[in-house]
């Protein structure tokens, strides 16, 4: 019994730095999709473009939970899967 919690320990504290370096890679893909132009209203841009920033600022403040959900809106509303 020991064993198994340290190792679910060990996998807890391991995927924090994964969905860390996740986020980078979220927001190359919105980049991406916005530098094609999407055909996408004035005011559907500005929430993609808000919502990428928000990501941006989340990551850079670790809080990776937020920055991924804020990133995955953008992402669905470009069509990004």
């Amino acid at each position: 019994m020991p064993r198994l919690l340290a190792a679910a320990v060990v996998l807890a504290l391991a995927a924090g730095p994964a969905w860390a370096t996740s986020c980078p890679k979220h927001m190359k893909a919105i980049d991406e999709a916005l530098a094609k132009n999407p055909q996408l209203s004035a005011e559907k841009m500005a929430e993609v473009r808000k919502l990428r920033a928000e990501g941006e600022a989340a990551h850079k403040a670790g809080k990776h939970d937020e920055s991924l959900a804020a990133l995955a809106k953008a992402e669905a509303a470009l069509g990004i899967k």
